[in-house]
């Protein structure tokens, strides 16, 4: 039986799954509703949180709706040891602190520039690459 068929899954979240190596509901009940959304988020898509519902209700053959509260907030504890354990993704750079930093400079004309550094007149700024 492919994930298409599976209650609560419709055609766009099928196609995650399959992108993800899912194809049935044997591989998805295999990892479990955490590790598949983990790794459909992991693969660069933006799923919310009803999906992980929807993926447990699937293995439960239930309605996401009728996933009990007590099963929701393990699922989503599941979810963040499987993060926590995950390297940074690749390409992303990592959040750090900003720094400004202003240098100065020889040019002619930076020391006409203005309080907002704009060193143009009043009709508009000098294209310096005339």
């Amino acid at each position: 039986m492919s994930t298409a068929s599976l209650r609560n899954i419709g055609p766009k979240s099928a196609a995650w799954l399959r992108q993800v190596g899912l194809r049935s509901a044997q591989d998805l009940a295999a990892v479990g509703a955490a590790e598949a959304f983990a790794r459909i988020r992991r693969a660069g898509f933006k799923p919310s949180l009803n999906l992980l519902y929807s993926l447990e209700g699937a293995l439960a053959d239930c309605h996401w709706h009728d996933v009990p509260e007590a099963r929701r907030q393990e699922l989503l504890a599941q979810l963040e040891q499987i993060t926590a354990a995950q390297p940074p993704a690749r390409g992303r750079p990592l959040g750090g602190p900003v720094t400004t930093r202003f240098h100065e400079s020889g040019e002619a004309g930076l020391a006409d520039a203005g309080p907002d550094g704009d060193a143009g007149s009043e009709d508009g700024p000098v294209n310096r690459f005339d």
